[in-house]
């Protein structure tokens, strides 16, 4: 593989374990700090918004592999913006919050569109707000530690991480189907 090939895999690769460890520590914290649960289960959220014992929703960090690989694509040729200009990982940060937060193409939960066309009320819509700080501050820390430390243990770790979240997350599908 090419020195070029080679740094494009290693930043998808490090896209794809940012975003599922962050995305599964921010939903960790919904559930535990939020109280997602019962959030999802009463209310406006609640039509539609699955149950957090649903067999599909404990499979979603494993799933999250897919998000992270389509993350890794769009913001290829922008890496060396992210990774290599100062402040590349602040800018990143701010893309990811303005796109995918306040400023989505659909009528999202707290985002501006969810505000104008969605029958949820606003106080509803901003409660995922610190579910969404916490991932996309986890998500760009992780990934400027990738750079930042660029050493073995950083890497291991975060294979063990990873490898981690996703052998709990297929486990805890097959328990919420009644296999294990």
């Amino acid at each position: 593989m090419t020195n070029k090939n080679n740094e494009k895999f290693r930043f998808a690769w490090r896209i794809v374990v940012a975003h599922t460890i962050a995305y599964f520590c921010a939903g960790i914290f919904a559930l535990l700090v939020m109280d997602y649960k019962i959030w999802f289960t009463d209310g406006a959220i609640s039509t539609f918004m699955l149950p957090t014992d649903t067999p599909i929703v404990a499979l979603g960090p494993a799933l999250q592999i897919i998000r992270g690989l389509i993350m890794a694509l769009v913001l290829l040729p922008l890496q060396k913006v992210f990774t290599e200009e100062k402040h590349g990982f602040l800018k990143l940060w701010l893309l990811l919050l303005g796109f995918s937060v306040f400023s989505t193409f659909a009528a999202a939960m707290g985002s501006i569109e969810g505000f104008i066309y969605t029958n949820v009320p606003i106080i509803e819509q901003i409660m995922g707000y610190p579910e969404a700080f916490v991932w996309s501050t986890l998500f760009i820390g992780i990934l400027w530690a990738f750079y930042k430390f660029e050493k073995k243990t950083i890497n291991i770790l975060a294979i063990v991480v990873f490898v981690l979240v996703v052998f709990m997350s297929i486990m805890g599908y097959l328990e919420a189907l009644g296999n294990c």
